[in-house]
């Protein structure tokens, strides 16, 4: 009897520590999050998208997604990946002038995209693998760079020649690798239809017609995602940096003709908001100019509207200059005008951009009121068991999306 009940014990030792094992490892979630840039919001309604309308069946999908100001896209790429606002993750434009690092950053310049010293916060590839999560990324803003020394195990240098499908076979095979090596967090991104929208603006033929491209690679994309035997594990994001509004030459403010440059230090950004940095003992001189000049909004560094969380970072320089939404700022010697852009006020509703997602995390045909991007970090975050980095996103405010 004794030995009978001893080898009982052992048996329900071991049920014991197997389940106790369970609870303390879980499976680790997955989350793959794609962006559309310059995707926005409202072109569902004019173009034919059925795999994004099967989405919103299928998982959620918000009304909009509110970029951060300025909607540029290096700046909400980032913010996006560190859930902190462009004034305190450091990209505060597609170009500026870092003071604390006496640089210059600008998206074409190899040398600064890699350099992790302009980069602030944690973006979630870092957070990921500080916690053992592997990740990959493939053409996200800050990714090409060692930030607090720590790049995601998977990574390439932008290079827009590669094909869209070829990218879609990528995830495929980082998710087909076995379990020790397979990444559990993958952010992509593909550069349209922004690229179409400015040359065509947002309402041509040619950028619907890109719009329902992308939606057949998405076909294709899921097509190749069910494929795998993990399917039904994996979250889905579709999301993008911002949206796009109509632009004209007929709406161009030419600032050189309102300020004598001779009077700058350092004029950056790029239209429709530039940084400014003014030579000593004219700032106010330049500053009632600006002021002056129609169609533009100029605040002194400190005083941009509390609502656009702007222009505290030292990186904004003396003065910031915004257009009205659908005007250009350019110069006498860089004047060139597209028919659309963005970078303008975030509360402008051409600003917003999309957001579905769908997955064993997410609900089923749910619809998410308007909500800021700077949120989505603490939401991967969630879904994915990790500890966040203090963020300027709060989870609460997108938790009714999740089951």
């Amino acid at each position: 009897m004794k030995k009978e009940f001893l080898l009982f014990l052992v048996s329900v030792s071991l049920l014991v520590f197997s389940s106790c094992q369970k609870k303390q490892e879980p499976a680790k979630p997955y989350l793959i999050m794609l962006s559309l840039d310059g995707f926005r919001w409202d072109y569902p309604a004019y173009a034919n998208t059925p795999v994004l309308d099967s989405l919103q069946e299928a998982g959620v999908i918000a009304e909009s997604l509110k970029p951060s100001f300025p909607t540029k896209t290096f700046p909400n790429h980032y913010t996006i990946a560190t859930g902190l606002y462009p004034d305190h993750n450091g990209l505060v434009n597609n170009s500026f002038f870092a003071p604390d690092l006496d640089k210059f950053y600008r998206i074409s310049d190899r040398e600064a995209v890699e350099n992790g010293d302009f980069y602030g916060g944690e973006p979630i590839w870092v957070t990921a693998e500080k916690q053992n999560v592997t990740a990959a990324t493939f053409f996200w803003v800050g990714s090409e760079a060692k930030i607090e020394g720590v790049r995601p195990e998977y990574w390439y240098k932008y290079d827009k020649s590669v094909p869209f499908k070829s990218r879609v076979d990528t995830v495929k095979y980082w998710l087909s690798l076995p379990e020790a090596k397979r990444p559990h967090l993958i952010l992509w991104y593909y550069y349209q239809p922004d690229h179409i929208g400015h040359e065509a603006g947002p309402y041509s033929e040619e950028t619907m017609a890109m719009v329902e491209k992308l939606d057949s690679l998405l076909g294709y994309y899921f097509t190749q995602m069910r494929k795998l035997p993990r399917f039904d594990k994996l979250n889905f994001i579709i999301t993008s940096d911002h949206g796009m509004t109509e632009t004209s030459n007929d709406r161009v403010v030419v600032i050189d003709q309102f300020i004598d440059t001779a009077d700058l230090d350092i004029l950056t950004g790029g239209n429709p908001v530039l940084n400014i940095k003014v030579k000593p003992g004219e700032l106010e001189k330049v500053y009632r100019q600006l002021k002056s000049v129609p169609h533009i909004y100029a605040w002194k560094h400190d005083s941009v509207p509390a609502r656009l969380h702007y222009g505290h970072n030292p990186r904004t320089l003396d003065i910031i200059v915004a257009a009205y939404p659908g005007w250009s700022i350019v110069t006498s010697w860089r004047n060139r005008v597209g028919k659309g852009n963005h970078g303008y006020d975030n509360d402008f509703k051409d600003m917003h951009a999309i957001f579905y997602a769908a997955g064993p995390a997410f609900k089923k045909g749910f619809i998410h009121p308007t909500f800021e991007n700077v949120n989505i970090y603490p939401l991967i975050t969630r879904i994915m068991n990790l500890k966040p980095a203090p963020v300027d996103g709060k989870f609460e405010n997108v938790e009714t999306m999740l089951r």
